[in-house]
């Protein structure tokens, strides 16, 4: 999965690559901004990135892009 996550005041999204299922981490995200603790992603190569729940604008859940590489016709 491919998450996006906009935090207030900063121009660019985080992006994160990760294994979880869609199901836990909507699970994550609902539970990090109703409790107020930070929103914790795991990505694919082992790191932990932490968000502070009150600084999140927005997370874009979506599947990863899959890049053909070549001149093959499409």
């Amino acid at each position: 999965m491919l998450v996006t996550i906009g935090i207030q005041n900063v121009a660019r999204e985080v992006r994160i690559e990760t294994d979880e299922t869609e199901e836990a981490l909507s699970a994550a995200i609902t539970k990090a901004v109703t409790s107020g603790e930070p929103l914790v992603i795991a990505s694919t190569k082992g790191h932990k990135t932490f968000v502070p729940a009150a600084a999140i604008a927005f997370v874009e859940i979506g599947q990863n892009d899959k890049r053909s590489v070549g001149f093959a016709q499409l």
